[in-house]
């Protein structure tokens, strides 16, 4: 009768690529999508009235009123929009306000 050996290191060998391979996942996606999520948190709870921002559609304007979960924003001298909070986007809202001027 023969019998065969099998090594006993390649189930730890599997366990530390899966290992790997998920420690590159949560340090490329994971960590940088939780942290965008908790500025966007913060973002929301710190809007003011009179501050100019950006809806995640794109539309601009000033904030008029805040309520509970409802903003009023608004976009022309008589035109008022109510949107909801978390609509308003701090990356959209950062890109624009770093542009540069046009005259």
């Amino acid at each position: 009768m023969i019998f065969l050996q099998t090594g006993g290191g390649g189930g730890i060998f599997q366990l530390v690529i899966f290992g790997a391979i998920f420690l590159v996942f949560w340090l490329f996606f994971i960590r940088p999508q939780a942290k965008k999520q908790k500025e966007q948190g913060n973002f929301v709870t710190n809007l003011e009235k009179g501050k100019e921002v950006v809806t995640g559609s794109g539309i601009v304007g000033k904030i008029n009123k805040i309520e509970d979960k409802v903003v009023h924003l608004q976009v022309d001298q008589k035109t008022f929009l109510k949107v909801m909070k978390s609509s308003i986007s701090k990356e959209l809202t950062d890109a624009y306000q770093s542009k540069p001027e046009e005259k």
